[in-house]
């Protein structure tokens, strides 16, 4: 080491000193274990066996936790490792949760459409297999390949295949499987991601293809597929195109993502049946030649074969349970889209219970206490709606900071609202009262939508959060709703119900 003199001093000191102290430490060590020893002696029999026994218990305590502390953290499991560890809803489940969604004005055609292919997947007795993967790897041409009289949409252009197509085909051990080629992920609108992504869910088996190394949205759809349980063939397709060395590399690659899977393998294919060569004439001129090529598929058709050959009723089971879980995302989405439009109308009719509170509010401050209970009210609604509990003292701590908002824009609510109240001839000029009844509407339909999103997405109530939702509402586009609102205004003070 090419180290300055002062510090190598420096470092050789610090040696001796450490080597003092660890001889002083040594000897004191020695001494009080002879010391010890000696005292052991003289004493009965039973207290050195008890002495030397605690010794050993303290020695391998320590031991203990020192592993406890140094050894290696296992890894925690993923989100989606987590989310497989879930039970998987059953079929009473599913049918209970579709019809509470249907009480709640839902559209549950799509979770039904799932339950009645389920149950004629089962009467025809079939194996379904999904073909998945990006655009252009080639899941066309090896359903051609493995199909030599089917008929399969392939072309140079991504994206060529745009619907489901399904082939029937009879295995060498006489099993009928249907092979369902379908729509390329990752293409630029990506609107047909989840119609391959639904289908790979019902399926017995999954083909996930790929031409080359994982990108990263690869390896997120292949995570999720493994999620399934499922089983699964990864196929590195267009294997022609490579070196031998290359191809070793990628299946080294690729058979890493799947090593701990027990249900999933990976083999390499080609494809393609035939090759542009450049070829060198006579003359010393080049042209390029097609060659035709015999495809290799037969490592696909053994292994189907192989999960096929697999316990059946495992496979259902696990069919079963993945569309199980489709059909109720779908009862999800269709519940949500309903609480969102129920809750749009609540917070519309509380709204103008607002205005017309505020208008017939009659002595100072009595508007609020009207307001205050309109509040608690709409609160308690929302919550209902969404199947959360709320506590009084969250309620009130929201409404207390929604207030402290409030009247901080409470300038600029006035005058959103005597705006609006100007596009009604003869209301804009009436006193304040109009202006005050409409602001309350604002505020109302602001908390309103701000405390329907908190509990839409988040499944609780957080006052803080949702008050800071309401306060970044208020600064939105208010002309709209305020029209609306005055209009409420106009209708009351015209039926003469506002002296």
């Amino acid at each position: 080491m090419h180290l300055p003199r002062s510090i190598r001093l420096l470092i050789a000191m610090a040696l001796l000193v450490l080597s003092l102290g660890a001889l002083l430490l040594l000897l004191v060590l020695s001494e009080a274990t002879l010391n010890i020893q000696a005292r052991l002696q003289e004493a009965p029999f039973w207290l050195r066996y008890a002495w030397w026994g605690l010794l050993g218990i303290f020695g391998l305590l320590t031991t203990w936790l020192l592993w406890r502390v140094l050894r290696p953290s296992r890894p925690k499991p993923s989100p989606v490792e987590d989310a497989t560890a879930a039970a998987a809803p059953t079929a009473e489940q599913v049918t209970a949760a579709i019809e509470k969604a249907r009480e709640l004005g839902s559209d549950v055609t799509a979770a039904q459409r799932e339950l009645e292919e389920l149950r004629r997947r089962r009467e025809t007795g079939e194996i379904h297999v999904a073909l998945y993967g990006e655009v252009s790897t080639g899941k066309s041409a090896l359903v051609r390949a493995l199909l030599p009289d089917a008929e399969a949409q392939s072309d140079v252009r991504g994206g060529t295949t745009r619907d489901l197509t399904r082939y029937r085909w009879l295995s060498p051990s006489g099993d009928v499987l249907q092979i369902t080629d379908m729509p390329g992920t990752a293409e630029a609108d990506g609107t047909l991601d989840q119609l391959a992504t639904d289908e790979a869910t019902r399926a017995h088996i999954v083909v996930y293809v790929t031409d080359g190394d994982v990108n990263r949205a690869q390896h997120a759809a292949l995570q999720d597929l493994l999620a399934l349980q499922k089983p699964l063939i990864l196929v590195l397709n267009k294997t022609d195109r490579y070196s031998p060395e290359d191809t070793a590399r990628l299946a080294e690659r690729l058979q890493a993502l799947i090593a701990d899977r027990d249900n999933a393998e990976l083999v390499l294919v080609s494809a393609a049946t035939t090759r542009e060569v450049l070829v060198q004439l006579p003359d010393g001129s080049e042209q390029l030649e097609t060659r035709t090529l015999a495809p290799r598929v037969q490592a696909l058709a053994v292994a189907l074969q192989r999960m096929v050959d697999g316990n059946q009723e495992i496979l259902d089971r696990l069919r079963d349970s993945a569309t199980f879980v489709l059909a109720s995302q779908h009862v999800d989405q269709a519940l949500a889209a309903a609480r969102r439009q129920r809750a749009e109308k609540l917070v519309d009719s509380y709204s103008a219970k607002a205005v017309v509170g505020a208008m017939a509010a009659i002595t100072p401050g009595s508007d609020l206490l009207i307001q205050g209970f309109l509040g608690t009210q709409m609160v308690r609604e929302l919550a209902e709606l969404y199947d959360t509990k709320i506590s009084k003292v969250d309620s009130e701590l929201l409404l207390k900071l929604v207030q402290q908002h409030v009247g901080r824009a409470h300038t600029l609510l006035l005058a959103v609202a005597g705006n609006a109240l100007k596009s009604f001839p003869g209301i804009g000029t009436l006193a304040g009262g109009a202006m005050h009844a409409v602001a309350y509407g604002i505020i109302f339909r602001t908390l309103g939508r701000a405390l329907s999103t908190t509990l839409d997405t988040r499944g609780e109530l957080h006052p803080r959060q949702t008050a800071r939702l309401f306060e970044e509402k208020l600064g939105e586009d208010l002309e709209t709703p305020a029209r609306n609102l005055a209009r409420v205004v106009v209708e009351r003070f015209r039926s003469g119900d506002k002296t």
